[in-house]
This record gives structure tokens, C-alpha cells and sequence, in this order.
């Protein structure tokens, strides 16, 4: 019903940028919040950044002042612009959306991507 596609994933070096996109598909009736987690080896998934329906937005301490979260509507696409990253940003990162559809309301995960920073 509802499909989310990562993109944007690949290996940097410290100090460099990466913007991940995330894309939703299907029949949606409206998106109530997105978000971007991740995954480090040996570590619990963790919230990095997330956005409301009202456009609030919040993130992880270690991320504040280098990732920023935005969203566009039109596209349902949400992106994270990660900055100044760093080699402890090293993981696999999910989008999640929480989406009204034909079956009310869902959580949707993406497939992740593969974010690796060398120092």
C-alpha cells in the first residue's frame, strides 16, 4: 500500500556532507510525521531527527547544529542534510513515516542506507 525509498547513502570522508532523501508511495491520505533513525554496529536503533505535521522539528543531542531535517509536501519526500560529519555518524539510516491511509494509520520503515565516514 504505502512504499518508502531510501537514497542518498555512500562513504565520506570526516568533516563532509551527505543529504539523504526518503519517498513515499502509494495511496496517502495525509502524512502525520517523519523521521530518521539509524542503526550503528553493536549500538540500539536511535531517533537522529524528527518533523511534525506542524513542521517542529527535534534531534539528538550528538547531531544538533550539523543535520538538519525538511520535508516537501508535494513529493512526500522527507531529507536530512547531514554536515561536519563525523566517523561516530557511521551506520545504516532508516526514514520512518507515519502515514494516514487506506488502512488508517500506519508506521512505515524504509530499507535504510548505508552511511560511512572515514576518519
Amino acid at each position: 500500500q504505502v512504499q518508502l525509498v531510501e537514497s542518498g547513502g555512500g562513504l565520506v570522508q570526516a568533516g563532509g556532507s551527505l543529504r539523504l532523501s526518503c519517498a513515499a508511495s502509494g495511496i496517502i491520505f495525509r502524512i502525520n510525521a517523519m523521521g530518521w533513525y539509524r542503526q550503528a554496529p553493536r549500538k540500539q536503533r536511535e531517533l537522529v531527527a524528527a518533523i511534525t505535521s506542524g513542521t517542529s522539528t527535534n534531534y539528538a543531542d550528538s547531531v544538533k547544529g550539523r543535520f538538519t531535517i525538511s520535508r516537501d509536501n508535494a513529493k512526500n519526500t522527507v531529507y536530512l542534510q547531514m554536515n561536519s560529519l563525523k566517523p561516530e555518524d557511521t551506520a545504516v539510516y532508516y526514514c520512518n513515516f507515519e502515514v494516514y491511509g487506506v488502512a488508517g494509520l500506519k508506521d512505515y520503515w524504509g530499507q535504510g542506507t548505508q552511511v560511512t565516514v572515514s576518519s
